[in-house]
C-alpha cells in the first residue's frame, strides 16, 4: 500500500518535552488505531522521514526500532518498513503539563511514570510558570486525550487560568501539586495543603523556636508560591506570640542574633547562608534556618538544615493511582519535618 499521505498523519510538537521519537511512534500508533493506516502499509524510508519532518536520522530510526520491537512494523531488505500488525490499543493517553522541571518536580514525574504502567502514552509539556504559554498549550491540545494532569502554578495570570481549565471535561482532569479556586465539577486532585502544612510544621518546632525572638520568612514579592503559606505562618506566629516579619527581597535581609529565617527558594537560601556566614553568628544557637523542600545537600550544609517538605514521590504515585482507578478523589499529601542542626 502507498504511504503518500503518511505526513498528514504525523505530528511533531516542538513545545513538547516528550522525545520526538516517542511523538513519532505515538502518531503512527494513533493512525493505526483510527484506521488511517492498514496492515501492509508501506512506511517512508528513514532518510525520507528525517527530511520531511526535519528530524534527525537517529530520531526516525529510533522510532522505527521501537515499533519493530513492539511487533507493529516489519522490514524487508531493499523494500523498507511496513505495518505488520494493526492490533493496537492505547487506552490511556495523558496530556501532562508541568510549570517547571525542578529536582522535586522530576521526582514527581518519575514516580508518576513508574506507577502509571507501560501501555500509556504521555505527552509532556512545561510552560515555565508562563500563563501565555500555558494558555497556548491547552488551547492547542488534541481532543483524544483520556486524561489531563496539570500543575497550575503561575507568576501572574492565575485568575484567568480557571477559565481555560474549566473547558476540560472534569472526568479527565487531575490537578497536581496545587488546587486552583474556581474549578467546577468533580475532578481528581493530589495537592499540598500549604496553610495547614507550615502551621503544623512550625507547631512541631515550637520548643526549638522558643529559643529565638523573631521568625522571618523570605517570601519574594514576585513569586509563584501560594499566599496560603503566609496565612499559615501568620496564624502560627499570632497564636504562639512570636514576633514575625515577611521579607520580600533576600538582598535586603539584616541578620541579628535571636532570629529564625524560613527560605522558600533555593537561590534565596544560598544568599541567606552567605549573609549568615559573614555575621559569624552560630547557626542553630544564635540564628536559625529553615528551608522548604528536602534535598540531599541540605543534610550536609551548615551541619544540616531543617526542612519542611511534602512527599513528592507519593504525589506522583497517587496521581497515577487515581487515573488508573478513574477516581475523582482529592488527596492532600502529607508533609515531612526534618529537624537538623540549623535550628
Amino acid at each position: 500500500m502507498s504511504s503518500e499521505n503518511i505526513y498528514s498523519l504525523i505530528s511533531i510538537d516542538e513545545y513538547a518535552v516528550t522525545p520526538k521519537y516517542v511523538q513519532l511512534t505515538n502518531s503512527i500508533l494513533k493512525a493505526i488505531e483510527k484506521g488511517n493506516i492498514e496492515k501492509g502499509y508501506l512506511l517512508p524510508s528513514i532518510n525520507d522521514l528525517s527530511f520531511e519532518l526535519d528530524i534527525s536520522r537517529d530520531t526516525a530510526e529510533k522510532a522505527y526500532k521501537h515499533l519493530k520491537k513492539a511487533g507493529i512494523i516489519g522490514s524487508v531488505p531493499g523494500k523498507g518498513y511496513f505495518i505488520s500488525n494493526t492490533d493496537v490499543k492505547q487506552p490511556i493517553k495523558i496530556f501532562l503539563l508541568f510549570n517547571k522541571l525542578s529536582t522535586h518536580k522530576k521526582i514527581m514525574y518519575d514516580a508518576f511514570v513508574a506507577n502509571i504502567g507501560k501501555d500509556v502514552v504521555i505527552d509532556f509539556y512545561i510552560y515555565n510558570n508562563d500563563f501565555s504559554l500555558f494558555k497556548k498549550l491547552l488551547e492547542n491540545k488534541r481532543d483524544d486525550y483520556t486524561n489531563y494532569v496539570i500543575i497550575p502554578v503561575f507568576l501572574e495570570g492565575s485568575e484567568k487560568a480557571q477559565e481555560i481549565i474549566n473547558t476540560i471535561p472534569k472526568e479527565k482532569l487531575l490537578l497536581l501539586d496545587q488546587l486552583l479556586p474556581g474549578i467546577h465539577g468533580n475532578f481528581a486532585a493530589v495537592y499540598e495543603d500549604f496553610e495547614k502544612d507550615i502551621y503544623a510544621a512550625l507547631e512541631q518546632m515550637v520548643e526549638k523556636l522558643s529559643r529565638y525572638q523573631t521568625i522571618k520568612i523570605i517570601f519574594p514579592a514576585y513569586t509563584y508560591h501560594p499566599k496560603q503559606i503566609l496565612e499559615g505562618f501568620y496564624r502560627f506566629c499570632n497564636e504562639y506570640a512570636f514576633n514575625y516579619e515577611v521579607i520580600a527581597d533576600v538582598n535586603k535581609v539584616i541578620i541579628s542574633e535571636g532570629e529564625v529565617f524560613i527560605s522558600l527558594l533555593e537561590n534565596d537560601l544560598v544568599l541567606l547562608i552567605e549573609k549568615i556566614i559573614e555575621t559569624k553568628l552560630e547557626v542553630g544557637k544564635q540564628v536559625g534556618v529553615i528551608s522548604y523542600n528536602e534535598t540531599p545537600l541540605k543534610k550536609i550544609i551548615l551541619n544540616g538544615i531543617t526542612t519542611i517538605s511534602t512527599d513528592f514521590y507519593l504525589m506522583g504515585q497517587k496521581a497515577a493511582e487515581l487515573i488508573l482507578a478513574k477516581s475523582t478523589e482529592h488527596i492532600a499529601t502529607p508533609f515531612h519535618l526534618t529537624l537538623r542542626a540549623s535550628l
